[in-house]
């Protein structure tokens, strides 16, 4: 392999043009050196007109600001609580998308890419680099961009799966800021009875997705019971962790990927990263791959647990939005939502509790004006919250507002049944679920 040649981050993101659309890899590898030298030639006055993309990240996020307003606008493709109060002011802006259509964006031109900036692991003897804990697009940028910068620094993991060649990057710069980290508070009582309800519908044999915080973890923990689950996901953290080093996830019975953890980007602790580190039993793949619902529906058994903001008693999930206010993203949801459909024997899981934290209802009669509908009725199948689990597969509309209202908090079920009566007539009282 030949000699590295490294510049400063000054140096890399001179070359940088006005008017251009800039990837970010994203999550907990950031490539913070080069926004930090951006942000020293935005206030010399060098740059404008930069248009950020990337999933949702961690740490500082300066192009979002409204003193770079002008300058830089950030686009991203799900929103985070470091940039959402800057997109919902009007400041940043939120590119509705669903995460594995995201890399088509860039391959298909439709997002001309001037700059993909992105952080990545020591090479192997082949000169091949690792884009570690955030796959995701990033690959599908460094292949499309007419500029890549690479951030060489050796806390990323060497993670198997789609691997970049040093020859692929215009400029290198060296940095060893340690990669951003994520603890997630103790499930609380709530949170543990959904995750008992959601894993009465999983199996051994299973293979299962889900996303990370503290509901999944939850969930996780009722899982250890389990024997030769598989785990075909977006993203996982410590609580599937413990899984796979028990022995819980094996991926034994997966029909494709047997015996290997596949993921596109992680966000946890040091121990999460450490362990995808030149380890051959995870793939970190593209999110064209992971999220891709034929690839999905491969592995029998196939079970997709995602959550929501709220669920009208139709089934229409919300998941990116609270009312106009954009919370989050699309995401994959969508995609595991079929893909599980299309599984054999699998099933769509949407769990959530049925309260806010400021005690308003989850489930119900309408969504809030301006909600975005992430998951749509026709799709909607198991629904779960801490009071039960009902499955909207094949179930009327007035059915489904009987089987919502029956897992709703308690004090919210007579003023569903009210306005289930309101909208559906007197005969909606006449028949049972």
């Amino acid at each position: 392999m030949k000699e590295i040649k490294f510049v400063s981050a000054d140096e890399a993101v001179s070359h940088i043009p006005s008017n251009c659309h800039v990837h970010l890899s994203s999550v907990a590898s950031v490539p913070h050196c080069l926004v930090a030298a951006l942000c020293r030639r935005a206030d010399a006055g060098d740059v404008r007109g930069l248009q950020f993309h990337h999933f949702h990240t961690e740490g500082p996020a300066p192009y979002s600001e409204p003193r770079y307003e002008g300058v830089f606008f950030e686009q991203g493709f799900f929103v985070g609580p470091n940039v959402r109060a800057n997109v919902n002011a009007g400041y940043a802006d939120y590119l509705p998308v669903h995460l594995g259509e995201s890399q088509k964006l860039y391959r298909s031109g439709f997002i001309p890419l001037g700059a993909a900036l992105v952080q990545v692991s020591l090479p192997d003897e082949q000169g091949r680099v690792s884009l570690g804990t955030s796959v995701d697009c990033s690959v599908a940028a460094v292949e499309s961009a007419k500029l890549v910068i690479g951030v060489v620094n050796p806390n990323v993991p060497f993670a198997y799966g789609d691997l970049v060649s040093l020859d692929r990057f215009d400029y290198l710069v060296q940095d060893d800021t340690p990669l951003v980290t994520a603890d997630f508070a103790e499930p609380t009582p709530t949170e543990v009875l959904i995750g008992k309800n959601c894993a009465a519908l999983v199996e051994d044999g299973d293979c299962i997705q889900m996303g990370i915080g503290a509901l999944p973890n939850a969930l996780a923990a009722q899982l250890s019971g389990h024997k030769h689950l598989g785990l075909h996901t977006e993203m996982f953290a410590d609580g599937l962790l413990k899984l796979i080093r028990s022995g819980v996830i094996d991926g034994s019975r997966k029909k494709i990927d047997t015996g290997q953890v596949v993921a596109s980007f992680l966000l946890g602790s040091q121990d999460v990263y450490s362990f995808i580190d030149h380890n051959p039993q995870v793939q970190m793949r593209d999110i064209k791959y992971t999220n891709d619902p034929f690839v999905i529906a491969q592995n029998p058994h196939m079970k997709a647990i995602n959550s929501a903001t709220e669920v009208d008693f139709t089934g229409q999930i919300s998941a990116d939005s609270i009312g106009t206010r954009i919370f989050s993203g699309t995401g994959g949801q969508l995609e595991f939502v079929r893909g599980a459909s299309m599984s054999e024997g699998g099933k769509s899981i949407t769990a959530f509790a049925s309260r806010t934290n400021k005690g308003k209802p989850k489930i119900v009669p309408e969504l809030n004006p301006g909600a975005g509908v992430v998951t749509p009725r026709a799709d909607a199948h198991w629904v779960v919250t801490e009071w039960g689990a009902v499955d909207l597969y094949g179930k009327s509309l007035q059915e489904r507002a009987k089987l919502l209202t029956s897992i709703a908090h308690p004090d919210d079920r007579e003023a569903l049944d009210r306005a289930a009566y309101e909208r559906f007539g007197p005969h909606y009282h006449n028949f049972s679920i």
